[in-house]
């Protein structure tokens, strides 16, 4: 795991090894108030004027993202993006307050250097470091590693690259990485790009819309239990509501 560096936790160097996180009053509040200073005022760096606004997870829907997590029981979660780290907080908060001993949050972000490592700092501020890993390496590379690590999450959360291809093979090393009857929730679906890579898990491996009890941008999608495995000759043509 030598491309694994901001804070490496794991004394073996596998994530597949648990984690001792413990469910920490103090460590809860510290996310919550880490999670409230990022919405009242703000992240230490902003790349440019506006780009938080844009880029960062509204608080709205990191709360729903949130109760999903919590909902879902999730002790292990991937997250595809780090950027301000608002989805991040959200995430740790989920799983803080379940207070499982063995929960884990990996978090896979090339172009963390690019937001000056400020969203890591965030993680890093609340006291998360033993519960959170950041590889920083890019998700197309880093989610095939990972499935030779044998690692099972019980939940993902997508909002890394918008480019179709790249979506596609995240959604597809997702597919190994999350379990049967998992969920997964992204953002941004209203880009055709997103939207179509997974429509085509929707049409052709059985990838069901979960109901989300509030309004947000984000949605969220439930893996078969048993997994499907489609046939090449079973194929069948996709297309997304939100393609142009």
């Amino acid at each position: 795991m030598d491309s694994v560096e901001i804070g490496e936790p794991v004394a073996s160097g596998r994530l597949c090894d648990a984690f001792a996180v413990p469910g920490d009053r103090e460590l809860l509040s510290a996310v919550r108030r880490m999670r409230r200073s990022l919405t009242d005022v703000g992240p230490a760096y902003i790349r440019a004027d506006g780009d938080f606004e844009r880029v960062a997870l509204p608080s709205k829907d990191c709360d729903a993202l949130r109760d999903l997590l919590i909902a879902e029981q999730a002790r292990v979660v991937l997250e595809i993006g780090l950027a301000y780290g608002s989805s991040a907080l959200a995430i740790s908060e989920a799983l803080v307050s379940q207070g499982h001993a063995d929960a884990k949050h990996v978090i896979i972000d090339a172009f963390q250097h690019h937001f000056r490592n400020v969203g890591w700092d965030a993680i890093t501020a609340a006291g998360l470091t033993n519960l959170c890993t950041l590889l920083t390496d890019r998700s197309q590379l880093a989610l095939p590693r990972l499935v030779t690590e044998n690692l099972m999450a019980d939940a993902a959360f997508v909002d890394g690259s918008h480019t179709f291809h790249n979506v596609f093979v995240d959604l597809y090393f997702l597919r190994e990485l999350v379990r049967p009857g998992g969920l997964l929730i992204l953002d941004d679906c209203d880009w055709p790009s997103v939207a179509t890579a997974v429509r085509y898990f929707e049409v052709n491996t059985g990838w069901e819309q979960e109901t989300i009890d509030q309004a947000t941008r984000l949605r969220a999608v439930r893996l078969p239990d048993p997994r499907v495995e489609p046939s090449f000759e079973s194929f069948k043509p996709f297309v997304s509501d939100a393609a142009p």
